[in-house]
This record gives C-alpha cells, sequence and structure tokens, in this order.
C-alpha cells in the first residue's frame, strides 16, 4: 500500500474526531505564536542594557513572562487535543477492524494466522497510535515554527536567512534518503511481530499437545529463530534511523556557527546590532528545531506506518457482500428440503475437491455423512452454511436457490454442533443461550437436561452462573461437547448439523446423547457427519464420499448387502488388529 494513500486513509479517520484536530490546530498556532515572538523582544531587550532603561527591561521581562506563560498553556492544550485525536482515531480503527472481521469471509479468517491478526488490532494499533501522538504534535507546531522563524528572519536580515535556506535543504536530503532505505526494515519489523505473536498464540492454544509430543525444545527453537529475525531486522530499522538526528543535527549546528560568524561581521559594520544577532540565532535554532525533532522520531513514524499498513490492509479485505436486499426466510416456514444439485467446489482453483455433487434429502430424514478423511465431508456443511460459496451448480432450500438467500436468515435455519467446541469466557448459561439471548431459565435447563449436562452443571459451584475461564480451560472436553449440544438443542431450528458431535464423550454418555439427538431430529432435517459408523446406523440415507464424490447411498441395510465401499469401510472399524 503507498504511503500516500495510508495518509489519506489516515485522514478520513482523524476527520472523524473534528473537535479534537480542531483545538490541536487552534492551541497549536496560539503556542507557537505567542513562542515566535519571544526571541524578538529579547532582542529588543538586549539593545536597550546600554540605553540603562530599567522601566523598558523590566517592561521587556514581564511581558516575555506573560508570552512564555501563555504559550506554555496553550501547548498544554494541544497536547490534551493531540492526545484525545490519537487515542480517538486509534479506537475507530480498532473497532472497524473488528467489526470488518466479522464481515470476512471464513476463508480469510481460515487461511490467515490468527496471532497475526491479533497482532493487528492490539500491537500495530499501539504502534500506530504511538506514532499519531510524535507527529501531529510535531508537525502541528513545526509548520508553525518553521514558518513563523522564517518570517522573522526574513524581516531582520534577507542575506544571512538566505544562507541558512542553502543549507537546510541537506537536512532534508539526509532524512530523506534514511527514511527511504530504513522502511522495508520497519514493515518487516511489523510483518514479523504477527508471526511471532502468531507462533506464540499458537502454542500456547495447543500447550497440551506441544508438551504430550515432546515438542517443546523444538517450540523454543521456532521462537528463537523467529525471535532472531525480528531482532535483526528491528535493530537494523532502528540503526539506520538513529543516523538521523545526529546528522541533521550536525547540518543544523554548522549552519548556527556560520549565522553567527556572519552576524558578528555585520555587527562590526554596523549594519545589525547585538540584540538582532540574538533573535537571529534564536530564530535560526527554532527553524531547525522542528527538523531535529521529525527526524529524533523517525523511528517511530516508520514504524507507525508499518502499521497502518497492515492496518489499512485489512480493512481492504474485500468484504462479504451485503445481502440486505436478498429473501429472508423465516425458520418456522422452512420444511427442510434440501437438494445440491450437480455441485462443484474447490478450496484451490486449480485442486478440484467436490465435482458434480448431486443429492436430494427430503424433509426431516436423517442424512449421515461418512467417508475417509479428506473426503468432503464437513466440506459439505461449509457450502450448506455458505461459509464457502459453490464454483458451479447450486444448492436448493424448499426449492430456493440458498444463493438467493439473505445469508443471516439461512443460517438462522440450522443449528451446528461441531466436533471442535467453542465457548467463551462468561457464564455457563450465557453460552448456552449464545444463539437465544432471549432464552428463559427454564428453556435453558431444559435443553441442558435433554443434552444430559444438568447433571455436571448442578455440581458446580455456582450452577449455571459458574464462570467458563477463556474456551473452556476449566471444563473437560466432554463437558464443553455437552454445553454446545445443549446450546444447539435451545435453538430448535428446522434443521440439524452435527459434525462429530459425540466425539469427546464417553460411550455411556454418547448412547444418551444418541437418544436425545434421536428426539431432537425427529421432524427436522439433519446432516450428522460421524466417523464412528455404529452411531448412525439408523439414518435414513446414509452417503458415502470418497474424494469429493458420492460413491454410494442408501440405508445401512441396503449399503451393507451391496458389499462395497461402505461395507469396507464398517468392517474395518469391527475388525481385529492383524497380528505383526
Amino acid at each position: 500500500m503507498k504511503r500516500k494513500n495510508i495518509l489519506s486513509s489516515l485522514w478520513q479517520y482523524m476527520k472523524k474526531s473534528r473537535l479534537s484536530l480542531a483545538g490541536a490546530v487552534i492551541f497549536a498556532l496560539a503556542s507557537g505564536g505567542l513562542s515566535l515572538l519571544g526571541p524578538y523582544y529579547i532582542g529588543r531587550a538586549v539593545d536597550v542594557i546600554d540605553q540603562a532603561s530599567w522601566e523598558k527591561i523590566l517592561y521587556y521581562l514581564i511581558f516575555l513572562g506573560i508570552i512564555y506563560l501563555l504559550s506554555a498553556i496553550f501547548m498544554y492544550l494541544m497536547n490534551i487535543c493531540t492526545n484525545a485525536l490519537a487515542y480517538k482515531t486509534t479506537a475507530l480503527l480498532r473497532k472497524d477492524c473488528f467489526f470488518h472481521l466479522t464481515d470476512l469471509p471464513i476463508g480469510y479468517i481460515d487461511s490467515h494466522s490468527h496471532g497475526d491478526i491479533y497482532s493487528r488490532l492490539t500491537n500495530d494499533a499501539d504502534t500506530a497510535c504511538e506514532g499519531m501522538l510524535q507527529s501531529i504534535s510535531q508537525l502541528l507546531s513545526g509548520i508553525i515554527v518553521i514558518l513563523g522563524s522564517f518570517g522573522f528572519m526574513l524581516a531582520l536580515s534577507p542575506l544571512i536567512t538566505l544562507i541558512v535556506l542553502l543549507i537546510t535543504p541537506v537536512s532534508f536530503l539526509i532524512a530523506y534518503f534514511i527514511t527511504k532505505h530504513s522502511r522495508r526494515s520497519f514493515r518487516e519489523q511489523a510483518a514479523k511481530t504477527g508471526e511471532l505473536s502468531g507462533l506464540a498464540e499458537e502454542m500456547l492454544t495447543g500447550a497440551a499437545v506441544v508438551s504430550a509430543f515432546g515438542y517443546n525444545k523444538k517450540a523454543i527453537a521456532r521462537f528463537e529463530e523467529t525471535d532472531q529475525q525480528l531482532y535483526q531486522c528491528g535493530q537494523k530499522a532502528q540503526f539506520y534511523s538513529s543516523l538521523t538526528n545526529p546528522t541533521t543535527r550536525l547540518v543544523n549546528n554548522a549552519a548556527y556557527v556560520i549565522v553567527g560568524v556572519l552576524g558578528v561581521f555585520m555587527a562590526l559594520d554596523g549594519r545589525m546590532s547585538v540584540g538582532t544577532i540574538l533573535s537571529f540565532l534564536t530564530y535560526a535554532t527554532q527553524f531547525a528545531k522542528p527538523i531535529n525533532e521529525i527526524t529524533g522520531v523517525i523511528s517511530q513514524l516508520q514504524s507507525a506506518l508499518a502499521a497502518l499498513e497492515r492496518i489499512f490492509g485489512l480493512l481492504s479485505e474485500p468484504a462479504q457482500p451485503d445481502e440486505s436486499a436478498k429473501k429472508t426466510v423465516e425458520p418456522e416456514n422452512i420444511r427442510g428440503e434440501i437438494e445440491f444439485v450437480h455441485a462443484e467446489f474447490s478450496y484451490v482453483p486449480d485442486k478440484k475437491l467436490i465435482t458434480d455433487f448431486s443429492f436430494h434429502a427430503q424433509p426431516g430424514s436423517m442424512n449421515a455423512i461418512v467417508g475417509p478423511t479428506g473426503a468432503g465431508k464437513t466440506t459439505l456443511v461449509n457450502l450448506l452454511m455458505r461459509f464457502y460459496e459453490l464454483n458451479g451448480g447450486k444448492i436448493l432450500l424448499d426449492g430456493m436457490d440458498i444463493k438467493e438467500i439473505n445469508r443471516d436468515s439461512l443460517r438462522a435455519c440450522f443449528a451446528m454442533v461441531l466436533q471442535e467446541t467453542w465457548l467463551f469466557n462468561g457464564t455457563i448459561r450465557d453460552n448456552i443461550a449464545y444463539g437465544m439471548p432471549q432464552a428463559t431459565d427454564e428453556e435453558i435447563i431444559r435443553a441442558a437436561k435433554a443434552a444430559y449436562a444438568h447433571d455436571f452443571i448442578s455440581r458446580l459451584p455456582d450452577g449455571y452462573n459458574s464462570i467458563i475461564s477463556e474456551d473452556g480451560e476449566n471444563l473437560s472436553q466432554g463437558e464443553k461437547q455437552l454445553l454446545t449440544i445443549a446450546r444447539a438443542m435451545l435453538m430448535d431450528p428446522p434443521m440439524l448439523i452435527l459434525d462429530e458431535a459425540t466425539s469427546s464423550v464417553d460411550t455411556r454418555t454418547e448412547q444418551k446423547i444418541q437418544l436425545a439427538f434421536k428426539a431432537a431430529m425427529k421432524g427436522r432435517t439433519s446432516f450428522v457427519i460421524a466417523h464412528r459408523l455404529s452411531t448412525i446406523q439408523d439414518a435414513d440415507v446414509i452417503i458415502v464420499m470418497n474424494k469429493g464424490d458420492i460413491v454410494e447411498y442408501g440405508s445401512h441395510e441396503q449399503l451393507m448387502k451391496k458389499k462395497g465401499f461402505y461395507f469396507n469401510l464398517y468392517n474395518s472399524q469391527f475388525a481385529p488388529a492383524e497380528e505383526n
């Protein structure tokens, strides 16, 4: 993303805090303007010392005291407005990033490191905020001081001002050269920070697996390698940026010396007073000061630009199309007839997964989907829910193409229980009522009893008000699974999707849940993905998939009589292990 586009996008956000922006500009003008008067009157005070006019000297001293006091007050107010502007802008960026994430296709979330996404919302936003705090205050006060100092210098001595102007571009050239060569390093630094966050998140999430497989040393090695890469690009970026301030100060000090020497010669010729020389030297210092300050925080500015590039990169990702104008359906009016018509799909364009898939599910039927790993079972669920869109063909719901149905409206017709449980930090009651927050306590308890979760919930110290830690870490995997099943049962939708829903519970509990599911699926169209084929023998239709295609379908008895793919798959789960 080009720097011009980054700054343009940032300006659109800053404009939303007009009051803070206007206050910062006004107070910067007031503070800078008053500070520019100081050197002029200091020079006048010096010139009247020879006249021994103590009243004038006292007048100048009091006047200067008032000027600098007011300038300090306005500078303080400008900093308050600048802080408000930076933090409000950062808050808006974070909010828009989070909202935008909810609108992005599931494919984006699946294909990007979660830690890297977290880093954009946290680390990058903080870096951008810090950079804005520095740059806004320096820019506002700096422009005023540079222009004002130039005006006063020009009025005092056009000749010396011309010499200062000839030397000043050297500072800009140095700053430009270093900035150009360090930007890539700051961009790499931001990317590596995101990568490191992703790695840490990955290792912490799977801490038990990491330890169980003895991967700790390799995990440490991976972290150290990435951390070393971050150190190297960060060191390189800081080295380049650290050169800017000393070199520009060297140039400005040279200009200061030249101005002083020329001033002395002009004073000896009677063309300039001592007070005027003092004023000019002060203005020359003020003229160079903003340049030095900006180059002094060049590393923060570069880091901020790199962070903003990543933030706006996320915001520029195409969201799912707005479907507010599409047809909406009410779950209570849906019969649950599903038909796949010559469906085609692939996650990667040149690697087809599902080709010419056709299937008709009758309303209220239980449809089991079985097959080896990678056969496309879960993909069917993703397509039904429109987490991904078909590349060809169509899916019909009660005769309606699901592409023509509002996405949220369509998903309200399904309840899902997945193999991977997801719970959030909150009470058990809130987690069960996640998709139906208006549910009463009686409805929540009824759903929990149907899912055989009520007993273990009742044994907890606070019952349904017990707090679940992040991702349910204070519950067993089986207990978490029961809560997600209760959540689905509470929804009471016309269609149900069970993706290995009982994989984490013991056999006895599984048998009870199967009875609960049987009651829950009565009169509803259900799709059950299962590896344990003993759990789906009562299905109306068993769809046998392999390499994205249906190879067989029918009832359990029919498929066993065929002695084909399903027959071999079923028997393989019950055949005794061969001896070596």
